[in-house]
């Protein structure tokens, strides 16, 4: 199982939010470009950078600059996500050399653009499904859509989606253990690779999470837990491998 360190980003610093409520973010110290730089030193072998002011869609950020620094630096891959709601937007992530981008809301209102982005990029498009209480949530989790997160699930494999970034909302930043039954149930139903998020707090959910899922889970997204310290990557890479 791959550990993915996350960096999100909140005007261009490294922060971790409650619930994924922009008014509860603690922001870390460090630049976040030396922050990516430590977790490839310490073994990861892709990051998870996301850009929280596009989520929120604030203008006149400098996290995608950010980004695009983080992904010249490092030398392992870098998934990002936030506000990638234009062609224009997945274009530019794709041009700075981002491994793979994750949209959201765009696979909410815009299907048919999703449609022309896997046809064009392939395996590079990720679909992130952020959800609460099991119902869809989109524009930075403010907005509850009227479908299930197994229900969009469904649809993206049907229009050749081949990964989905797998979000329970309620508990990300929480350290209370990630939703391991609806995430295995998102893997099950749709038949893709299912990259989990969200909740992450102890070695005993990445054991968990690796030994109840059978396929399809084949990542986890950590981020509070590794700035609380609650363990380290070098620990999560053993339990991982």
């Amino acid at each position: 199982m791959l550990i993915i360190p996350a960096i999100d980003l909140r005007n261009g610093q490294c922060v971790r939010l409650t619930q994924g409520r922009k008014a509860e973010a603690r922001v870390y110290d460090g630049d976040p470009v030396e922050i990516a730089e430590s977790f490839e030193r310490a073994g990861a072998r892709m990051l998870h950078v996301v850009d929280l002011d596009g989520a929120f869609a604030e203008g006149g950020s400098p996290n995608r600059e950010v980004a695009r620094r983080i992904i010249e630096t490092v030398g392992i891959p870098v998934q990002f996500g936030g506000g990638l709601r234009k062609i224009t937007d997945v274009w530019e992530l794709i041009e700075y050399g981002a491994a793979r981008v994750v949209v959201s809301t765009l696979v909410v209102e815009s299907p048919e653009l999703l449609a022309h982005l896997v046809e064009k990029f392939g395996e590079r498009i990720a679909v992130g499904i952020d959800a609460r209480d099991g119902q869809v949530v989109t524009r930075g989790w403010e907005k509850q859509e009227n479908i299930s997160a197994v229900e969009l699930a469904e649809q993206v494999a049907a229009l050749g989606v081949s990964r989905i970034v797998y979000t329970d909302v309620a508990r990300d930043g929480m350290l209370v253990g990630i939703n391991v039954e609806q995430t295995c149930n998102i893997a099950r139903r749709s038949g893709l690779k299912v990259t989990a998020s969200g909740g992450v707090s102890s070695l005993a959910d990445l054991e968990r999470l690796k030994g109840e899922c059978e396929g399809g889970i084949d990542s986890v997204i950590v981020g509070k837990a590794l700035y609380e310290k609650q363990f380290t990557l070098a620990d999560a890479l053993r339990v991982a491998n």
